[in-house]
Parts: C-alpha cells; sequence; structure tokens
C-alpha cells in the first residue's frame, strides 16, 4: 500500500480486517449461491458427464457455466479480483518490511509473481466458461490452482521465518492456521486428481461426485488461506484519500 502526503484529505476508512473479510466473501457467496441454483433448478444438466453414471454433485466448472449462474459467478469474481491485487501488493510491501536478506527477498517477490498469477487465472476461467472454449478454461483452471499451491508454499515458508523472530501471538496463530490450511488443500488437490482420474478411466457411479466434493474443499480451503489476512493486517486500515486529484491507498 501507498502511503500518501500528510495534507490528503481521507474519503473512505476501513479496517483491513473488514475489507478481507469482504473480498473473501465475494467469492463465497457465489460459489455457494451457483451451486444452490445449480442442483434446484439444473440438476441433469450439471450433473451429467461423458460417462452417463449417476452423479449428485455439479462440479464448480459446469456449475458456473449455465444460466443464471454463469453471471453471478463473473460478478462476484469482477467485484472482487480488484481487491485481491491490492491484497497481493500490501503482503508484498509487508515482506519488504520485514526481511533484509536476499533468499527472503526473492520468495516475497515469487509469492507476489504467484498472487497475480492465481487471480489472473481465476479471472480467465471465470470469463471463459468450459462450455465456450473448453482448452482457455482448462488452462485458466491450470494456472489458478499451480500458482495457488506455489503461493501457499511460499507463503508458509516466508511465515515459519516470521515466527522464528517475532513473538507476536497473532502471527503465530497465522502461520498455524496457513500451515494447517496449505496441507489439508494438497490433500484435496490430490484425492480430486485421483477421483477425477478414475471417474474417466471406470467411470463408476458416485466417483464423479467425490471429485466435485473435494474440488469444493479446495476452493474452500484457498478462501480461507487467504482470510488469515484477518490476522496479519489487524491493525491497519485500508484508506482511499484526494490530494490535488491524486487518490491513493494508506496503510
Amino acid at each position: 500500500m501507498l502511503q500518501g502526503p500528510h495534507s490528503s484529505r481521507p474519503l473512505i476508512r476501513l479496517p483491513f480486517t473488514s475489507f478481507a473479510v469482504g473480498t473473501v466473501l465475494l467469492p463465497l457467496t457465489g460459489l455457494i449461491a451457483c451451486l444452490f441454483v445449480s442442483l434446484i433448478y439444473h440438476f441433469e444438466d450439471s450433473t451429467f458427464t461423458h460417462c452417463r453414471v449417476s452423479n449428485y454433485l455439479p462440479s464448480i466448472s459446469a456449475a458456473i457455466s449455465l444460466l443464471p449462474e454463469r453471471y453471478i459467478w463473473r460478478c462476484c469474481i469482477g467485484l472482487h479480483s480488484a481487491p485481491r491485487y491490492l491484497v497481493s501488493v500490501a503482503y508484498f510491501s509487508f515482506y519488504r518490511s520485514r526481511f533484509e536478506k536476499w533468499p527472503e527477498l526473492l520468495l516475497s517477490g515469487l509469492a507476489l509473481l504467484c498472487s497475480l498469477a492465481e487471480n489472473t487465472g481465476l479471472l480467465l476461467l471465470t470469463y471463459v466458461s468450459s462450455t465456450e472454449t473448453y482448452s482457455v478454461h482448462k488452462n485458466g483452471f491450470i494456472v489458478f490452482i499451480g500458482s495457488s499451491v506455489a503461493h501457499m508454499l511460499i507463503t508458509c515458508r516466508l511465515w515459519h521465518v516470521i515466527r522464528k523472530h517475532y513473538v507476536n501471538p497473532e502471527e503465530v496463530t497465522s502461520y498455524r492456521w496457513k500451515l494447517r490450511l496449505f496441507l489439508f488443500n494438497i490433500s484435496c488437490c490430490v484425492a480430486a486428481a485421483y477421483f477425477f482420474r478414475r471417474h474417466n478411466k471406470f467411470c463408476e457411479a458416485g466417483v464423479y461426485t467425490l471429485f466435485a466434493l473435494c474440488e469444493y474443499l479446495v476452493v474452500f480451503s484457498n478462501m480461507a488461506f487467504h482470510m488469515t489476512a484477518f490476522w496479519d493486517f489487524g491493525s491497519k486500515e485500508v484508506i482511499v484519500s484526494t490530494a490535488l486529484d491524486d487518490k491513493r491507498y494508506l496503510p
């Protein structure tokens, strides 16, 4: 976040905790709404697979590709994307203030790149649905998952270093939850990949449902990981101010 001049006049002042929670609630609410609408109104279409076996839950790609689910999801992700980019930059600034050695500074830069790639991949798979251009949607999903896992891994490493040098209880709590959520996310990714491959190979009834469930858990744990910003920036504020027609974000 950038510091504005002392003569600037605040226009909006928002606790960072509220900012972080609101940012995560947008995709969470959108996803739950899409799944609910798909199950209630488009059950057959959203749970259909090429194997034509019994399936009880839609994949996320199926749930966000139908109407009006597509527009609900795109609206929520569109509103959530700009704050996510801002949070990425805020973390990079936070790490630069904490670290002096090159290994950690390099990892801080990589964390920023992975965070930006994760958000960009999410935008790509959101605005190009699987029913429109499958290859683009698929690549967006790969970028999202790959950069998400890399970002969580790098973040856990950086916070491991922070924990060794600082005794702030909130930072210790944040590190522990980051590590738990990362390990849970990885486990769900492996399980989702297993069930997806098994479904495509054997076409067993209910297996795609297990894949969809694991996919939900992957996304929910990813959201929860980003929610740990609640502890990281608990005393900070997001301020939009004006000075000679210039708007800046303040810590």
